[in-house]
């Protein structure tokens, strides 16, 4: 839960609950007394720190999804790398997957180190104007554990919303581990003064990617955070030679574009499988520059201009409430 805190007994029932304070599980913790007395209950002062932070970045994203391994982090990087294409644009890649922080690796820049100023943690820089942060960057090493119950993560992530000089930023991508626990309650928690464009949410073809991203989207309508759409990756083998279409993870029960249709969301496209992608991963190097003609890089830049419409038009309706 995210609202335990670290020295809590077992069956702690959370800072926010009724029953803080009050339930027999209580007795003898030390945050009983503050429990009791309804201070905990108060919103979180970050979250107005935090809007204050974010006042000067236009578009917030999160890229979710409810199964590992789909490519959150892949395509975080390009979505980031695609908007930054832009020089007219301003672009931040937040990697708040605490424990398998795969960011740097993937944007060529491991072994950075993340600087303080006046002003906060400066982000590391992947060109002039694409910045990125990340927890990777405060390890000793890659291969180092980061070991961390639920409060000790919520309180990197406030860090990293609230103690960045982001700077003015056009688009703040936010990429996410798997699931719908203390990372993205904590995320959107912070993020709710601010305000979220919306989710992105990645899934592969098969049906038991397709259970655990319907879990997400529950997950998305429960904080009331709006989806963007769904990108559907690993979709189909493009032959590099013969261009013929192949299915390794055939989509038993229609794909992504049936669970678009049940759920009334917007498909925004379909990636398909290219060992080249995994390559400029493990390179640090942008697809979309290796391989610009590749129906992968064509489907990417399909959904990125999907994406960029979707904020645009949330900006002008947002103008018009105003």
């Amino acid at each position: 839960m995210a609202d335990v805190p670290s020295d809590a007994p077992e069956h702690c029932p959370g800072t926010t609950s009724e029953q803080a304070g009050k339930s027999s599980a209580c007795q003898g913790c030390p945050n009983q007394t503050i429990c009791a007395s309804g201070a905990t209950k108060a919103p979180d002062p970050a979250i107005e720190e935090i809007k204050l932070k974010m006042a000067t970045v236009k578009h917030k994203i999160l890229v979710l999804s409810g199964k590992g391994g789909v490519g959150k982090s892949t395509f975080s990087a390009h979505l980031a790398h695609a908007l930054a294409s832009d020089d007219s644009k301003e672009v931040a890649l937040l990697d708040i997957d605490i424990c398998g922080p795969s960011i740097p690796k993937i944007m060529g820049l491991e072994g950075e180190q993340v600087h303080q100023s006046g002003s906060g943690w400066s982000p590391v820089y992947v060109e002039d104007n694409l910045a990125v942060m990340s927890i990777g960057f405060l390890l000793g090493s890659p291969d180092d554990a980061v070991i961390w119950r639920g409060p000790k993560k919520n309180g990197m992530i406030k860090q990293f919303l609230r103690d960045v000089d982001w700077g003015e930023l056009d688009y703040l991508i936010v990429d996410t581990p798997p699931g719908t626990s203390d990372e993205h309650l904590s995320v959107v928690q912070y993020l709710s003064g601010a305000g979220i464009d919306g989710a992105v949410i990645i899934t592969t073809p098969q049906e038991v990617s397709l259970q655990d991203v319907r879990k997400e989207i529950r997950f998305c309508q429960k904080v009331k955070l709006p989806v963007i759409g769904v990108v559907e990756n690993m979709s189909g083998f493009v032959c590099p030679k013969c261009k013929n279409t192949s299915q390794i993870f055939p989509p038993t029960t229609g794909g992504a574009q049936r669970m678009c249709e049940e759920l009334g969301l917007t498909l925004l496209g379909k990636v398909p499988l290219d060992p080249r992608i995994g390559r400029s991963c493990d390179e640090g190097k942008s697809f979309l520059n290796e391989v610009p003609g590749s129906p992968a890089a064509a489907a990417y830049l399909t959904i990125v201009q999907s994406i960029k419409n979707y904020c645009s038009s949330n900006l002008t309706s947002a103008a018009h409430t105003d």
